[in-house]
Order: C-alpha cells, then sequence, then structure tokens
C-alpha cells in the first residue's frame, strides 16, 4: 500500500511540473519557437529569411522535413559562429548534424542580406533560450 501511495504522489508531482513548464511556455508560432519583438536588422533578416531559407527551415526558423531548425543548441553561437552561416550559404554545406541531406549553396543572397538574416537568426535563438 506504502508503494501505490508513493507511486500516486510521484505521478502527481509529474503531472504538476508538467503542468507548470507548459503554462510557462510563451506564445509562440507552430513549431514552438518564439519569435521576439526584432531589431530593424533582425526585421530585414526575417522577410530575407523569408525569401531564401524558410522553405527549408521553416518561417520561424524552427525546422521542416526539408531542414533542421536554426533555433537549436547546435547552433548555439559558440558552436556554429556567424561565419558558419555564412559558409553554409556561401558554399553550401554537408550534411553533418541532420539527416536532410546537403544544403546546396544559395544563390542571389546579398552580403547585406546575410548579415541581417544572421541578425534574425540570433535574435530568435536568444528569444528561446540558445545564447
Amino acid at each position: 500500500m506504502r508503494r501505490r501511495k508513493l507511486v500516486t504522489f510521484a505521478v502527481a508531482g509529474i503531472a504538476a511540473l508538467a503542468g507548470a513548464v507548459w503554462t510557462a511556455i510563451p506564445a509562440s508560432l507552430g513549431s514552438g519557437v518564439v519569435i521576439p519583438p526584432l531589431s530593424q536588422a533582425g526585421a530585414r533578416g526575417q522577410a530575407a529569411f523569408d525569401g531564401y531559407c524558410a522553405s527549408c527551415h521553416g518561417t520561424d526558423a524552427g525546422g521542416t522535413n526539408s531542414g533542421p531548425p536554426l533555433v537549436h543548441k547546435i547552433y548555439h553561437p559558440g558552436h556554429h559562429a556567424d561565419m558558419a552561416f555564412v559558409l553554409a550559404v556561401r558554399r553550401g554545406s554537408r550534411a553533418h548534424h541532420w539527416s536532410f541531406g546537403d544544403m546546396p549553396p544559395v544563390q542571389r543572397v546579398t552580403d547585406a542580406e546575410l548579415a541581417d538574416i544572421i541578425s534574425f537568426v540570433r535574435e530568435v535563438q536568444q528569444a528561446n533560450g540558445i545564447f
């Protein structure tokens, strides 16, 4: 009988904790990624991201069936610095963290657009606890 009470309390505790965590999650878009108020560069970057990147990485950088989420600890600035994004766009990237296949170079992205895209991604990452 004592074991049953412990299990009941444990299950109740886990349910309460899960409820507390769920209510602490801010309103977000479909993938669960929070888009914060953006700087001017971040807003320009979001528009450029939507045009060049969203078809694979999602409109909120949360990933799709075609490409990985950029709002992920793997893309933390300490692991993938801004230059990693520049090189991926300019040269493409071989699949090494995910099974989506290689990323081809993205044509026609200007240096200014790329800087703004990186601003957008970093601002969204930071709003989602990746910094």
